[in-house]
């Protein structure tokens, strides 16, 4: 199930930024301490009354500009109308109507889009003399707010999931196996896809980000079904030169929270550069089974431990998924491509394991006892009890006398006991620890 997209447009000087900031401030995506687990500012995961959503901010349309910087806003709109369910549409509620805000309305009016107009800056009870000049851009009625005085949000966030759509908070009953694909333009992606398929479903060219969107084909071997989702490329942020492009990135990491399994594709010729590192932070950080793919491998020389040597520097290089399996494959010859499928169906399924609550505290009560927890001013700390209480991925809870007693390099010595007794090959472990008293909701 992929979250709603929520797109904010608008001319520049309206509070896009502080609007944004305001709805978001509270659940900007988690930085971690681990290279390629950050996220680019343009947009940010929200939640109003429980229902998470991602809100992309687009920055200022101007229609008053150059031609070159006209087209460059134009589409970035576009691109925000077609990936968004809700596009909110800010204009300053004291200005009244411009020609930039005309310009913007009319390309919005020609989408089949739910369209919330959005008057800003309004910052008292009374309106604006030339607020109901804002009806003439024919988008219904606006919505008064103040984001710099927080004012009127509440109301606005309420309507916004009113129009989101039903299915978008109901599990999928589709029981395949979703694959996002997903790596730096030009990789492999669409010919591992068409590879696969046998067939040219996706363009494939060797100019870098041919592939716009996130494309989805099905496809069934035996009993087991797939979707694969074939994104468009993730390039470095200094390299994200157009608007289309910055938004496909948007389009890929939806992809990614909609699949099952990440094939994170890894250029053999190139070997790990930051912008793999950040491409697989993101799959890491939304907890994804994830599967790396080292690709073009026909074209490296090969000598004596040349795969050993290159997964060893590739190990190095993202030990954030020392979990994950490497496989290497040529993608245009179709080089040992039978054994990715059934890597990622031991993935999916390592991600929806389930360990017995039994087992599970035999195995902790035996690692205690090879090794003794950490203990800090002759406090030691105490395990009382584990379970299981999630997966996708697999979360354990942990009862502790004083989670601050748990150091990080011993709950790694635990997940290292766990998995060596049942594998987890491909998938992140989740750990939380409470104290006698806490509520499992705590």
């Amino acid at each position: 199930m992929s979250k709603p997209i929520v797109a904010v447009v608008g001319r520049p000087n309206v509070g896009k930024s502080t609007f944004f900031n305001k709805v978001v401030g509270r659940r900007v995506s988690i930085v971690e301490d681990t290279p390629g687990v950050t996220r680019d500012r343009i947009y940010a995961e929200a939640e109003w009354r429980g229902i998470e959503f991602i809100m992309i901010d687009t920055g200022g349309i101007e229609p008053d500009s150059d031609d070159i910087i006209l087209s460059q806003m134009r589409s970035q709109a576009e691109i925000a109308m077609e990936t968004a369910q809700v596009i909110l549409f800010l204009v300053d509620g004291r200005a009244g109507v411009t020609a930039a805000d005309r310009d913007v309305a009319t390309m919005l009016r020609r989408k089949k889009k739910d369209v919330i107009l959005v008057a800003n800056k309004v910052d008292s009870a009374k309106l604006p003399d030339n607020y109901y000049d804002l009806y003439e851009l024919g988008l219904g009625d606006p919505i008064a707010i103040s984001s710099t005085n927080a004012l009127g949000i509440g109301d606005l966030l309420d309507e916004v999931l009113d129009k989101f759509p039903q299915n978008a908070f109901e599990d999928e009953e589709d029981d395949s196996i979703k694959i996002a694909i997903i790596g730096k333009p030009n990789v492999g992606k669409s010919s591992l896809v068409n590879t696969f398929l046998g067939e040219e479903r996706v363009i494939v060219s060797d100019i870098a980000g041919t592939t716009r969107d996130s494309i989805d084909t099905p496809f069934v071997r035996g009993d087991d079904r797939f979707l694969l989702i074939d994104t468009a490329g993730i390039r470095r942020k200094s390299k994200v030169i157009d608007d289309i492009e910055r938004y496909s990135v948007i389009r890929a990491l939806s992809a990614i929270e909609r699949s099952d399994v990440c094939f994170v594709m890894i250029d053999a010729t190139e070997g790990v550069t930051e912008q793999d590192k950040r491409i697989a932070g993101e799959a890491h950080n939304a907890g994804k089974g994830v599967v790396i793919v080292v690709n073009k491998w026909d074209l490296v020389k090969k000598e004596t431990n040349t795969m050993r040597d290159f997964e060893k520097n590739l190990r190095n290089e993202l030990v954030f998924l020392a979990y994950a399996p490497v496989v290497f494959i040529s993608a245009l010859k179709g080089q040992r491509l039978s054994g990715l499928v059934d890597a990622a169906k031991a993935v999916a399924e390592n991600c929806a394991m389930r360990v017995p609550t039994g087992q599970l505290n035999s195995l902790i009560a035996d690692a205690v006892m090879m090794n003794n927890p950490p203990s800090d001013k002759g406090r030691r700390l105490k395990i009382y009890y584990a379970a299981q209480v999630g997966v996708k991925p697999p979360l354990f809870s942990f009862k502790v006398n004083d989670r601050q007693l748990m150091h990080f390099s011993y709950a790694r010595y635990l997940e290292n006991k766990i998995r060596d007794a049942y594998g987890f090959s491909g998938t992140s472990l989740k750990f939380v620890f409470r104290e006698k008293g806490e509520k499992e909701n705590e």
